[in-house]
């Protein structure tokens, strides 16, 4: 009975081809259908490859030609167990300015044959730039491409010396994985149409001339020489990653922004059972550890921040054809996630060494965390000082209620999480008084039915960020970021007789959130609205996937004062069947925040 279960939890494959499947390394969807295992075509040189992609907002840029750099060209084969990939990079000194308003990297890659899904980072000086998965290529080629606005990281892509870029991807090639990725990265710097001017009115008690981008960037990740990313690795619920670092005495706002990736047993971790339930039924194999995760961030051993992550499906995830060309949400460019440290500033602007830690809560292996401390720091002064007021964490709230017999049952899991921290900064642009609050609640209902042949999964996300401050001469200024992250399976298991079976999925994925520049305003300044839907069917015979076909649709809305774009599209299996691109803006009342906080909020709503 255990291996029925196996195609609805996504969590083991039925076709171990590849003896090294299971190393912690080697990524792959944990799926009962692979792209290594779908038949695929006759190479034909004369058939274009086909492009895939995310559907996401195009990245605004200025009207100036940009100066490029290609930074990295490489073709990934066999790279898994084998160091990063390393070049030196330096700011092109052919570029003839010094200040940009966007910077751009883009990620250039074909494949063509059979491989799986590969999670891959890149790394500037051991500050993590990008996030991502690969497409899985079929035999006559494809293409994709990411671009990621990476201007938070100027202050590191400016610098005036040579460092070290890193890309660290995975990949096996043998004689039944083909595929070898070619890849070239670029990256474009657009010069300011306006010269930047940061010092005006009150805006210049607020600043250094570097606009909303930090000063400093510190990275948390492991150092080199590594046969692996540069990520840490989360085995399990008790292990917990940590590394002591120093910041300069003269900050004013710090910000710790946290990359996340979940991979093998907790691949699907919004799908894992309890542990109650896989041992009365004697599924051992089966990961478990119920459907709940929260990564855990710690300053000194005190708890700083929370982050309940995005439910990323990778490109081989649920039925592979889901994702031709149209990837999951987040695939391409997998989202971080801030924590406001400011008001802890008091406890570390000593001159001494302290200690940043993750940990991931009810974690089975394996996760891949590491974290970027974004620094701004007072020009004018050599020291700043600060204290924390108060910091108040709510303990988990769980309800946990379990109803089954034998295989078939109900599961509910609802979970609540609350944070705040309080203090105070003094730099010679005066006291600023800083609230952080993280308010985070989670529901995951789970159905097993017709003897552990069937699941139902219905997850709901929400994670709320609020940020006060109080600056000299004004009031009380804030932003607020609400997310709600959506996941819905339902996951069908058909025995046909004769070595045939039969899977269905459906499923739905959404990414909604929406940034206020006032936190008690009622109208967004900016409004996003992700969502995907599909459904797939496969069949497979003597554990060949002989047949199989998937339809996935997409509608994309983002909404802001000053840019808007929609798209909605649909594909099935390799091509588009809609695709409609609009610009039109909903009619809503305009923000009256002003710029006092253009130092203190380094991102916009």
């Amino acid at each position: 009975m255990a291996s029925s279960l196996f195609p609805l939890l996504f969590f083991l494959s039925l076709l171990f081809l590849d003896p090294f499947f299971s190393q912690a390394n080697l990524q792959k969807s944990k799926t009962l259908f692979e792209s290594t295992f779908l038949s695929q075509p006759s190479t034909n040189d004369t058939i274009l490859p086909t492009l895939f992609f995310e559907v996401t907002k195009p990245i605004r840029v200025p009207n100036t030609k940009p100066c490029s750099l290609s930074v990295l060209q490489h073709d990934f084969g066999y790279t898994y167990s084998k160091p990063p990939v390393f070049v030196n990079y330096t700011f092109p000194s052919d570029c003839p300015y010094q200040e940009f308003s966007r910077i751009v990297l883009e990620w250039n890659a074909t494949c063509k044959g059979r491989q799986f899904d590969r999670i891959f980072g890149v790394w500037l000086s051991g500050v993590e730039l990008l996030r991502s998965c690969t497409a899985e290529p079929r035999a006559t080629g494809i293409v994709w491409s990411v671009k990621k606005d990476v201007t938070r990281y100027s202050s590191l892509l400016l610098m005036n010396k040579t460092q070290t870029f890193a890309v660290y991807m995975g990949n096996l090639v043998d004689k039944t994985y083909t595929g070898v990725y070619h890849v070239n990265a670029t990256l474009y710097f657009y010069p300011a149409v306006n010269k930047m001017d940061f010092f005006k009115g009150k805006g210049e008690h607020l600043g250094s001339g570097v606009g909303s981008k930090a000063d400093l960037i510190i990275p948390f990740s492991r150092d080199l020489s590594l046969n692996d990313g540069l990520w840490y690795e989360i085995e399990n619920a008790t292990d917990v990653k940590e590394k002591e670092f120093e910041i300069p005495q003269n900050v004013y706002r710090a910000v710790l922004e946290v990359y996340v990736s979940f991979h093998e047993n907790d691949e699907v971790w919004y799908g894992n059972l309890p542990n109650e339930y896989i041992t009365a039924n004697n599924l051992t194999d089966l990961p478990g550890n119920g459907p709940f995760r929260e990564v855990v961030v710690s300053l000194d051993g005190g708890v700083v921040g929370f982050v309940w992550p995005f439910t990323v499906v990778y490109t081989g995830g649920i039925n592979p054809l889901l994702w031709r060309p149209i990837s999951a949400i987040g695939s391409f460019d997998l989202p971080t996630y801030d924590i406001e440290i400011t008001p802890f500033l008091g406890n570390i602007l000593d001159g001494k060494t302290h200690k940043l830690s993750f940990g991931v809560t009810n974690a089975l292996n394996v996760w891949y965390i590491d974290a970027n401390l974004h620094l701004w720091l007072d020009s004018k002064s050599a020291k700043t000082e600060g204290k924390l007021l108060q910091h108040d964490i709510v303990p988990l709230g769980v309800s946990s209620v379990s109803d089954f017999i034998g295989l078939n049952g109900t599961f509910v899991t609802n979970t609540t999480r609350f944070i705040s921290s309080f203090g105070w900064v003094k730099s010679t642009y005066g006291m600023v008084t800083i609230k952080s609050i993280q308010d985070l609640s989670y529901s995951n209902s789970m159905v097993m039915g017709k003897d552990g042949n069937l699941q139902i999964v219905n997850q709901t996300i929400h994670f709320d960020d609020s940020i006060y401050a109080k600056m000299p001469a004004s009031n009380v200024k804030s932003k607020k970021s609400v997310k709600r992250f959506l996941f819905y399976l339902y996951s069908d298991y058909l025995n046909q007789g004769n070595g045939t079976s039969l899977s269905v999925a459906n499923f739905t994925l959404g990414f909604n959130e929406k940034k206020f520049k006032d936190a008690d305003f009622r109208s967004p300044s900016s409004s996003l609205k992700n969502l995907q839907k599909g459904n797939g069917v496969m069949v497979v015979k003597d554990n060949l996937v002989v047949s199989g076909v998937a339809r996935t649709q997409q509608t994309y809305n983002y909404d802001s004062s000053k840019f808007c774009y929609s798209r909605n599209v649909s594909s099935s299996n390799y091509t588009i069947l809609y695709d409609e691109v609009g610009n039109t803006c909903n009619k809503r009342a305009k923000s009256h925040f002003g710029y006092g906080l253009s130092r203190l909020w380094p991102y916009p709503a």
